[in-house]
């Protein structure tokens, strides 16, 4: 009689023990296509919030065993925000550690083309959970942009636009400080230096850059372009930069800059005002900000765009080469009625 209970504990011993590893270690994820979900659990969701979003993104088999499986491991009591990728096939153990343990995986955060902090704000916001009005309150407060060396009219050369890796449920502050973290590698003592024998600061090389950003698309001249400015900075002329008078009539649908846009009032006109407007146009990129530093040494003080309309530039050591190169774009102009 002993014998046969025993035998029938060991049993039920047996039959809950595989019913225990099935639920715990049985793969209990099944994506769409078997692909990877991405989930995101936004800041200050509880566990209630967390199943309803795992239950929308479709990929839990059996809901009863994983939250059986969450509270014997205490999921509800250490829900973390973030970004995470459910892979398929996995178990109900795999996806509550990973939660429970807040392992998410970053995100790549990538931004270029910028006009403004706000037009970053709104950039960013699409791929960090902070929202564009918290990251343009912290890039608009005084205060605290001066603490890092900037103020707003400088604020836009702290950011060097490329692709970075984010924990999504970054906050405006803690992007910013990454940002400044950022700023400081890049600006290492070498390239200090660099800044330094043009006669520059690292905020005035953004400033230049963000001109010669404006002024073309082509990296490989960018260099040259930079040496025109550079020439008629260090002979205290009028830098007579088209792309400034633009930014400050804030009206980014000009084509053709005319003798009347030249007359607003505004400190960022170069035309008016010598010397680097007060801060940068747009945030300049790594390539315009390198092509500063590594500006060409020549001798020309005028460019003008070429009249074939391929995103190149001639160049000219006189006024008198550099008007015959404006009359020809000038007429290219008129003939594709580009008038304004």
């Amino acid at each position: 009689m002993a014998l046969l209970v025993l035998c029938i504990l060991l049993i039920f011993a047996l039959a809950f023990g595989f019913w225990l590893y099935k639920t715990v270690m049985s793969p209990n994820v099944q994506t769409a296509g078997g692909k990877d979900v991405e989930l995101f659990i936004p800041t200050g969701s509880d566990y209630e919030q967390m199943k309803a979003i795992l239950s929308e993104a479709h990929c839990i088999i059996n809901e009863k065993s994983f939250n059986w499986v969450a509270q014997k491991k205490e999921l509800p009591a250490n829900v973390h925000p973030g970004h995470y990728v459910v892979k398929n096939g996995i178990s109900n153990n795999q996806l509550v550690n990973m939660l429970r343990g807040g392992l998410q995986t970053p995100v790549k955060v990538k931004f270029n083309n910028i006009r403004d902090v706000d037009q970053l704000a709104g950039r960013i916001a699409t791929q960090i959970e902070a929202d564009s009005a918290s990251i343009a309150n912290v890039l608009h407060n005084q205060d605290y942009i001066n603490q890092l060396g900037f103020n707003k009219y400088t604020i836009p050369a702290l950011f060097l636009p490329d692709t970075y890796e984010f924990y999504w449920n970054t906050d405006a502050e803690s992007f910013v400080v990454r940002m400044f973290q950022e700023y400081n590698k890049f600006w290492t003592e070498e390239r200090k230096q660099q800044a330094q024998a043009k006669g520059l600061t690292p905020i005035q090389v953004s400033i230049l850059a963000s001109i010669v950003n404006k002024e073309t698309n082509m990296t490989d001249e960018m260099p040259r372009v930079a040496g025109v400015y550079l020439n008629r900075l260090k002979n205290n002329w009028l830098l007579q930069a088209d792309p400034t008078l633009i930014f400050a009539w804030n009206d980014f649908s000009i084509r053709r800059v005319l003798d009347r846009h030249k007359e607003i009032e505004s400190p960022y006109n170069t035309y008016k005002y010598v010397g680097l407007p007060p801060g940068p146009i747009c945030i300049p990129s790594i390539a315009a900000v390198k092509a500063v530093l590594n500006a060409e040494d020549h001798h020309y003080f005028y460019f003008c765009a070429k009249e074939d309309f391929s995103g190149y530039h001639n160049f000219a050591k006189t006024l008198a080469e550099h008007n015959r190169n404006a009359a020809k774009y000038q007429q290219a102009l008129n003939q594709r009625g580009i008038m304004k």
